[in-house]
């Protein structure tokens, strides 16, 4: 069976491993959206290269505008996806 992704509860959680599932999906998306809960929080650099390198943009905002800017790319039919932490 597939490996499962890690569990994330923080902005500190998010790796390469657990940004996995993002890059399985069919059609690739283009654009991956992460809310970091209450405040835009920086990730790791090697974490964000690799998905470049996969092709895939990440943009880091805090949840409630990560949620703005997914709906607004989805409007505008971007391939994109979102991951979301709860403020």
């Amino acid at each position: 069976p597939p490996a499962v992704p890690p569990q994330v509860g923080s902005h500190r959680d998010i790796s390469h491993e657990s940004l996995s599932l993002f890059r399985l999906l069919e059609p690739q998306i283009e654009i991956l959206v992460l809310g970091t809960g209450d405040r835009v929080e920086r990730l790791h650099p090697a974490t964000l290269k690799q998905m470049r390198d996969c092709g895939i943009a990440v943009e880091v905002q805090d949840t409630a505008n990560a949620c703005a800017t997914f709906n607004f790319l989805m409007n505008e039919r971007r391939l994109v996806a979102a991951g979301l932490i709860p403020p």
